[in-house]
């Protein structure tokens, strides 16, 4: 088994360029206006399937969204701080 090679730190820095940047409202309309093909769909389906067995009522749906924004929150605060470097 091969062990995994990090990514260079420019590589990172370019990464995380491209995640941040904001886009044009024309660029946006644009990408909104591909249509998905049939792989992407049937993968859609297939999470939003798995999603509704996985948390089969509102309730537990609420609960699960409101665990992972926690989460997410959290995670994206210790990333604008690593950014930062505080």
């Amino acid at each position: 088994m091969n062990p995994l090679t990090p990514p260079s730190p420019e590589t990172v820095a370019w990464l995380r360029e491209l995640a941040d940047r904001r886009l044009s409202p024309e660029e946006f309309r644009a990408a909104l206006a591909i249509p998905l093909g049939d792989a992407e769909r049937e993968e859609t389906i297939a999470l939003i399937d798995w999603f509704c067995k996985r948390y089969p009522t509102p309730a537990e749906r609420l609960a699960y969204v409101r665990r992972a924004y926690r989460r997410w929150t959290a995670a994206a605060t210790l990333g604008a701080a690593d950014r930062t470097g505080r």
